[in-house]
């Protein structure tokens, strides 16, 4: 082969797979755009039997066709607290199982028919440029792309047929089982993605070119693809928590545990191909090597299953606690590629801010109740914590809306505007330190009956909050006549305080020093329950301006 011929055939192979990966990200984005609400029901599971979890693994990466952006995605889950290390585990072999189908799709390639495949990149396109429903253009880009991976394997198996002759030269005389092991590793880290080295492997294939004497050997390069695959989950836990670290490694170990067992069988039966794939798929090596891929996996999920207490168990000796590790929030960069799955923790993450808030209101009303100053600067940490979790949502909403669809632009809108009322929660918990402040100062002193009063409308509010937080949860809508009446009654009792109080004041019962801070009090309380009123309506839908012109048309 001339330097001309290699330099052809190098452009052609990395023309073709430049193809396919293009057509492998166009099915697996806009297969997840699609099935976001499946995928968020299949992770959201939390059954503790084994299968049902490698069941679900599987089945989201069959849906995604991507065993890497499911590890990733299980990685988060791991990171924030909603599935443990048991689970992930079943989770991730199942993910292994799911990742076989794109091999099968490879496979295909051989088969006379695969050709006409490629028109489906004609209808894909045509489709997304005279539709204008999203789902539809989705279905179309899917098509698109399912058509660019076969243009992709028939770009790869004709550069190879160009160069069979040389080719064959080269490969006849790589019979190394750990050369071609750490040459799968090696090929799979660098581009990420273990379907395009198998891929290459099934293309050759297709092309009539076997490695070694066609023996065992080029499975050997497909145990370590599935090493190499471990890179991205890797990757994606370097900066996450000690459990996610786990999640990585106990990838890593299922995955190479299950190659050398593979690896010591085909080395002491150098005939298992001959006796096995090649009886069963006679005159389609590119079937066999895809059908060997699943039932590597199928076999190591059902040998490893049993143990995953044992990799659990392995994984948190090797990473060990840190005591400098943050606790963990709902908020995970690896969720943004689901927007259902981000719009979900994002929900949550307002919940908890809204905790926060309500823990910090609650902390400076007890300072003013009791007279403490010592209870101050903890109301003002909480209201600093409230403060950070409402910048990382505000951060984490720029980043969803800047790769985000407009039909979810609502509810990144309504997330922006809830976090605003929740923060003006907080702001009326620094006013309660400040009342605290203002009474010790000029040593105001407030009536029992006062008191009580004010005791009731904190009820009411705490009542509201209640309610509040699970419309932001459970998205209850039939909640929201009851948060109105509540409000409404909050309102009403402001309104018989503030007259109750001008009484006292002409009957000369009540200080006047005692009014601004009684009177502001009381109006802050109001203000807190119209924000939790403003925040239910905002989930359910409502915006700000409907529901302030509501409530003119009552206070009219």
């Amino acid at each position: 082969m001339s330097f001309a011929d290699f330099l052809l055939f190098f452009v052609k192979l990395l023309a073709g797979t430049g193809v396919f990966l293009v057509g492998v990200q166009l099915l697996t984005s806009n297969i997840e755009q699609l099935a976001t609400g499946k995928i968020k029901s299949l992770f959201s599971r939390t059954a503790d039997k084994r299968l049902v979890n490698v069941g679900i693994g599987a089945a989201s990466t069959a849906l995604i066709q991507s065993s890497g952006v499911t590890t990733v995605l299980i990685v988060g889950f791991v990171n924030v607290g909603i599935m443990n290390l048991y689970q992930a585990t079943a989770m991730i072999m199942g993910a292994n199982i799911g990742t076989t189908i794109t091999a099968q799709i490879a496979a295909l390639s051989a088969f006379p028919f695969a050709t006409y495949i490629q028109v489906l990149i004609f209808i894909g396109i045509l489709m997304t440029m005279i539709c204008k429903n999203d789902t539809t253009k989705s279905a179309g880009y899917i098509l698109a792309g399912l058509g660019l991976i076969f243009v992709g394997l028939s770009l790869m198996s004709d550069s190879m047929t160009d160069q069979k002759a040389a080719i064959q030269e080269l490969f006849v005389h790589v019979t190394s089982p750990w050369l071609l092991f750490f040459l799968g590793i090696f090929l799979t880290a660098l581009v990420q993605s273990s379907s395009a080295t198998t891929s290459i492997i099934i293309a050759m294939s297709v092309a009539g070119l076997q490695i070694g004497t066609g023996q065992n050997e080029v499975l050997f390069f497909i145990l370590g693809t599935n090493i190499g695959s471990c890179v991205t989950a890797l990757m994606s836990a370097l900066s996450a928590g000690s459990n996610a670290k786990r999640t990585g490694l106990i990838h890593l170990m299922f995955n190479t545990f299950g190659s050398m067992l593979f690896f010591i069988l085909l080395t002491a039966w150098p005939g298992f191909m001959d006796a096995t794939f090649r009886v069963w798929f006679p005159g389609a090596p590119a079937t066999q090597i895809a059908m060997f891929h699943t039932f590597f996996n199928l076999t190591c999920t059902i040998v490893f299953l049993p143990f995953c207490n044992v990799f659990v168990t392995l994984s948190k000796l090797i990473i060990r606690d840190k005591k400098t590790d943050r606790p963990t929030t709902y908020l995970d960069e690896r969720m943004l590629s689901s927007t259902s799955l981000a719009i979900s923790q994002l929900e949550k993450e307002t919940a908890l801010l809204a905790d926060t808030a309500m823990d910090a209101f609650r902390m400076g009303y007890r300072s003013f109740e009791e007279r403490n100053r010592s209870l101050i600067p903890e109301t003002q940490k909480l209201i600093r914590d409230a403060g950070n979790i409402s910048r990382a949502i505000i951060n984490y909403l720029i980043k969803l809306s800047a790769q985000s669809k407009l039909a979810v632009e609502r509810d990144i809108s309504n997330l922006h505007s809830n976090v605003g009322d929740i923060m003006r929660i907080a702001e009326i918990a620094d006013n309660f330190t400040k009342y605290t402040e203002r009474t010790m100062r000029d040593n105001l002193e407030f009536s029992d009956h006062v008191k009580v009063e004010i005791a009731a409308m904190v009820k009411r509010v705490e009542a509201l909050y209640a309610l509040t937080k699970r419309i932001i949860l459970e998205h209850d809508t039939s909640l929201l006549p009851e948060i109105d009446r509540t409000e409404n009654d909050i309102d009403a009792f402001r309104k018989q305080l503030i007259d109750s109080h001008i009484a006292r004041l002409n009957a000369g019962e009540c200080k006047p020093e005692c009014s601004s801070v009684f009177i502001n009090m009381v109006s802050n309380l109001e203000r807190l329950g119209d924000h939790l009123t403003y925040i239910a309506h905002t989930v359910s839908g409502q915006m700000h301006d409907e529901v302030e012109t509501v409530e003119s048309d009552m206070d009219a």
